[in-house]
């Protein structure tokens, strides 16, 4: 049987909330999921609610193999004594999300887990806690000892009930000012971001190229407005279709992801940030998926924040952390 792990991220935000609320109207009956967070801060979101506890507190995480399909949930025995005010940007949020995330990785790789759902947390108050990581991709990156330069960010939209097709963007670049996008987009960053994401359009099961924008408006009109697409896209383009992979470009950003919605690509390789997720968001907001590619572990987060204003209301969507699920169960049936 396998386990999955979900981390609460910062308990202060919406992490307990969408956890609860999902399990509470669907029982794990085929998987263990392995919770790791403040217990406090689950019992917060169930007094609310008006609800019981759907999880069994382990005093080790190692005894979750010892039980069958369920939740279960541990607490690092140094958060056990710390409050999480909910709503509230605060230091304790981030200790808790670096503590939970650094179990996390210990549970992976001793093997008691196959894969990660990250809830959401707070880059600042992850660094105001002393974890000196941008994020959860560089932080796992690190510890999983990939290296930040070897993952490529990845989102998409994700409904099992709709089989229509979706948009699936990946970034050459993350989250860098946009002046210093252009020397960031490197032939073999495009190349690695390409394989990584031939790779996972493969385990999806799907077929067909995989686009490529190019960086300047219009894919920079044959060098008239800007010659990265010929200096430097075309000629990784080049390689990768040498390497046997399908892939199809420069395609100007403002046109590409009128056809990937279509079906006629897959997936789609960005240059920067808000030239995919700019679309991708229009589309599938509530259902999107953050994916990590180039992990040894599959890893899925709810694509939004920490929502500190909605905390307590009941009026978040979980839609897009139950498409993480979704699609995570799916990544680890696949490996």
């Amino acid at each position: 049987m396998r386990t999955l792990c979900i981390t609460l991220g910062d308990p202060c935000g919406l992490g307990p909330e969408l956890v609860a609320r999902h399990f509470l109207e669907n029982p794990a009956d085929k998987d263990r999921m392995l919770v790791i967070g403040p217990v406090s801060a689950m019992d917060r979101e169930l007094d609310r609610m008006g609800a019981d506890r759907f999880f069994t507190v382990l005093d080790d995480p190692v005894r979750v193999a010892d039980g069958g399909p369920g939740v279960y949930l541990y607490e690092p025995e140094l958060l056990r004594t710390i409050s999480f005010p909910p709503g509230h940007a605060c230091s304790q949020g981030g200790l808790a999300a670096g503590e939970s995330l650094d179990l996390a990785v210990e549970v992976l790789q001793s093997g008691l887990a196959q894969g990660l759902l990250t809830c959401p947390l707070n880059k600042a108050m992850l660094h105001a806690a002393g974890f000196d990581f941008p994020g959860h991709t560089e932080f796992l990156a690190d510890k999983l000892g990939v290296g930040r330069d070897n993952v490529c960010m990845h989102l998409c939209g994700h409904d099992p009930d709709d089989p229509s097709p979706k948009l699936r963007v990946s970034l050459v670049s993350t989250h860098p000012r946009l002046r210093d996008v252009p020397d960031l987009v490197t032939g073999e960053r495009i190349l690695h971001c390409l394989r990584l994401t031939a790779e996972f359009v493969r385990t999806l099961g799907l077929a067909g190229p995989v686009g490529v924008c190019g960086l300047n408006p219009h894919a920079g009109e044959s060098g008239r407005i800007g010659d990265e697409e010929i200096t430097t896209i075309i000629p990784a383009l080049e390689r990768a279709k040498a390497d046997g992979m399908d892939v199809a470009g420069p395609i100007p950003g403002d046109t590409i992801f009128h056809f990937a919605a279509k079906g006629r690509y897959p997936a789609v390789l960005a240059m920067y940030h808000d030239q995919g997720l700019a679309p991708l968001k229009l589309l599938h907001f509530s259902r999107a998926v953050n994916v990590t590619l180039g992990l040894p572990y599959p890893r899925t987060s709810p694509d939004h924040g920490t929502g500190y204003d909605l905390v307590g209301k009941g009026e978040a969507s979980i839609h897009s952390f139950q498409a993480a699920l979704d699609l995570l169960q799916k990544l680890v049936g696949r490996q």
